[in-house]
């Protein structure tokens, strides 16, 4: 008898921790999207007009990223 009731109070507990949680995640999940919209209201991100330059710029930060990369594997390489 005094079993059953240890395994009920034990599902209770784990119902009000899981419940717990769980409000605080919906809570927290809010005000990060309350906290969002506010943000982009009143700092707004400043729009970059597109030029002619964009692409050649675009092939530029491709090329500096390749040569990071080449450079990271050849120091590593030589690491060993």
């Amino acid at each position: 008898m005094e079993e059953v009731s240890l395994v009920s109070e034990g599902l209770k507990f784990m119902a009000l921790g899981m419940g717990t949680v769980f409000l605080f995640l919906v809570v927290m999940i809010t005000l990060m999207i309350v906290q969002a919209k506010i943000i982009t209201r009143f700092f707004p991100e400043p729009h970059q007009e597109e030029s002619a330059a964009a692409p050649v710029q675009q092939k530029q930060n491709i090329n500096n990223k390749i040569a990071a990369i080449s450079a990271a594997i050849m120091h590593h390489n030589q690491s060993k």
